[in-house]
């Protein structure tokens, strides 16, 4: 209810991760809606069953008004996150269209929400939680739009239930899927199975519960409602559990160049935007991407910018210098190359794969070994330290690495080739500290 997972487990969290169920723990445009949604309609037919002011007043702008006010008190009670404060301005939106009798549901809105966030937050544009909530939403609105305007039916009235909630968990998980391939690496499986199962009891038991607990509250009398929650998050995690535990439940991908997602999207956006048989083309470039993607090459020795860590790419997966210490770094690593090792399983190797690179490579840690490092022409060095005394091979020590930040390199044939994280930064005021040192 206020996005505090400081009582959770790190298992239940992987859990709810590994099946595509982790959006339940973020106060975002789920739980915002579905307060918004519960409070628009409680306090219109609640309205509505009183014969003295359902004649007397807009009903419906009524509870647009009393849904935004509660929806801002939410904002406020969350600590108002980014992810929070994005949901809000979509609600808000939302509910400013039924207040000035607009329709609530269409790109118009998206495009209008999206513009809002963007003014106000323009860095939330190369983040995950922007582009996994306005893919899912876009895409939902379109597909619905085009189920409308062609009269397609989700079959007899009995059914509408769950075969709307079918297309909504398929053609969200579909549009979210590559953005949370491209930055987290990995993909669920059962996701849709576990998102049909456990999503429905979020929206008809989990929330109106909460929101009933806490309006029961000075009553003394929250247990009521709050027993009610449990029993619904309960159901939850148990589907999040026994996915997760099956074979196969998480894969894993290889982390794109920066291009790819957006072309991606780009052409997502034109399938989505155009009309007729022309948004067909909107295809092509999704295809481009997914091949580029497929096509995508991870460095062949990566260099953490303090050079306490080293990896080696080899034909058995990516090998790290040392099994601890730099973990978030080795586990960034790891995961950009698509492996689910720990940094300790990855670091067994070590010594075999730094001697049979296409580079020799010594990796020198500890005063003793900065003093003992030496190497010869051809050789790679990486000092934790500061080296004083000039050597024939290349060296990354503290003061090169101050210079150029992480280091990427790449074996094209006999030669070497660099990339470093200051190339890919630019100038700025808070790389270019050690210069004016």
């Amino acid at each position: 209810m206020a996005g505090d997972r400081s009582g959770m487990s790190q298992e239940t969290v992987d859990a709810l991760r590994h099946t595509n169920l982790a959006h339940l723990l973020v106060i975002s445009g789920l739980h915002m809606g579905l307060l918004s949604g519960f409070i628009y309609a409680a306090i219109r037919y609640g309205l509505v069953l009183s014969p003295s002011l359902r004649h007397r007043l807009p009903i419906r702008k009524t509870a647009a008004l009393g849904a935004l006010v509660v929806s801002f008190f939410y904002l406020l009670l969350s600590g108002g996150s980014v992810a929070t404060e994005r949901a809000f301005i979509m609600a808000m939106v939302a509910l400013g269209a039924v207040f000035f009798e607009r329709r609530v549901i269409s790109l118009r809105s998206v495009a209008t929400a999206a513009l809002i966030v963007l003014l106000w937050q323009p860095e939330a544009l190369l983040g995950p939680g922007f582009q996994m909530s306005f893919a899912a939403t876009t895409a939902l609105v379109a597909v619905f739009a085009a189920l409308r305007d062609h009269n397609i039916s989700l079959g007899p009235k009995w059914l509408r239930p769950f075969s709307t909630l079918f297309v909504t968990s398929f053609v969200a998980g579909l549009a979210t899927a590559p953005v949370a391939a491209a930055h987290f690496n990995h993909f669920a499986h059962y996701g849709l199975l576990a998102n049909l199962l456990a999503v429905p009891l979020m929206g008809a038991v989990v929330i109106p519960a909460g929101v009933i607990a806490l309006m029961l509250w000075r009553l003394g009398l929250s247990t009521l409602g709050f027993f009610v929650m449990e029993l619904g998050i309960s159901w939850i995690l148990t589907v999040a559990g026994f996915f997760a535990a099956l074979d196969g439940a998480r894969g894993t991908v290889v982390a794109p160049d920066p291009y790819v997602l957006a072309m991606m999207m780009l052409g997502a956006l034109g399938v989505a935007l155009w009309r007729g048989t022309a948004r067909l083309i909107g295809v092509l470039p999704m295809l481009v991407a997914a091949g580029f993607w497929s096509q995508t090459t991870r460095p062949d020795v990566l260099i953490s910018d303090t050079g306490k860590l080293v990896g080696v790419m080899t034909e058995a997966g990516r090998v790290l210098s040392v099994k601890s210490g730099s973990g978030f770094v080795a586990r960034g690593w790891l995961e950009n190359d698509g492996d689910m090792r720990s940094q300790e399983a990855a670091a067994k190797l070590w010594e075999e794969a730094s001697s049979v690179a296409a580079y020799p490579l010594l990796h020198a840690r500890g005063k003793a070994s900065v003093v003992a490092a030496d190497c010869a022409a051809g050789h790679i060095l990486v000092v934790a330290g500061m080296l004083e005394r000039e050597l024939p091979c290349l060296v990354f020590d503290e003061r090169r690495l101050r210079e150029t930040g992480a280091v990427a390199l790449y074996f094209v044939g006999d030669e070497l080739k660099m990339k470093t994280a200051r190339e890919s930064t630019g100038r700025r005021l808070w790389n270019t500290r050690w210069e004016r040192q």
